[in-house]
């Protein structure tokens, strides 16, 4: 857990798993705390922050961060942003309480093209929160990107990425579907190794991306 001091300390950022805290501190001056959980906000307010941003959650493992925490900070007057993670999925369902969303998973969420919570589920490091699978959104970009390549056609890009959603969250890697994909005769095996090897080098990791948003997003709340 990192904790800036001084003017900024007011800025807390629940992140750890879709963006370290190293590299979100290069973005934004602000303390970070590991993926939220039930409580957090509490313990949050309770310590005069007075805006928040929700990136990574505890999702199955431990209790969620719900919704009344999240609505019962902005009726104090916490300015709440999230995208990403649990940030994108709490924003799709709380931003008609005010509650600002951003990023591409939190649009995903907000028109229903994605409902489940495993889309950006993850297994991680107990002790450094990082991801050690890989989360379906990620899967999703990054299979659409080797179709728009050529790597694979249209229809194993569909069989593929539904393949990767039967598996559990904990257990998704592009090595073990590519593998899996090749045994049930989805793909060859000289398919599968080639598809593997673009994911290893081009995989589009939309999580990173929509972390950075929120970074910005609060930069330019501090701003206004």
């Amino acid at each position: 857990m990192s904790d800036n001091t001084g003017t900024r300390s007011k800025v807390l950022v629940f992140a750890g798993t879709s963006i370290s805290h190293e590299d979100a501190a290069e973005v934004l001056d602000a303390t970070y705390w590991p993926p939220i959980s039930r409580g957090d906000i509490e313990k949050a307010m309770n310590q005069g922050y007075t805006v928040i941003g929700i990136i990574d959650g505890i999702f199955f493992s431990r209790s969620a961060v719900t919704h009344k925490e999240i609505v019962r900070a902005m009726e104090a007057g916490v300015t709440v942003v999230g995208g990403c993670s649990m940030g994108a999925l709490r924003a799709s369902e709380l931003d008609i309480h005010g509650m600002i969303g951003v990023g591409k998973i939190y649009e995903w969420y907000r028109s229903g093209e994605i409902e489940d919570d495993d889309e950006v589920a993850v297994a991680t490091n107990p002790d450094t929160f990082e991801p050690v699978s890989s989360p379906m959104v990620n899967i999703r970009e990054t299979f659409n990107a080797a179709f728009d390549e050529g790597i694979i056609d249209k229809e194993s890009c569909r069989l593929l990425t539904d393949l990767a959603k039967k598996t559990h969250y904990g257990e998704r890697s592009y090595f073990g579907i590519t593998r899996e994909a090749s045994r049930e005769g989805i793909i060859s095996g000289e398919k599968a190794s080639k598809l593997l090897k673009f994911c290893a080098k081009n995989e589009c990791d939309l999580k990173r991306e929509d972390a950075l948003l929120v970074l910005e997003k609060i930069k330019q709340v501090l701003t206004e």
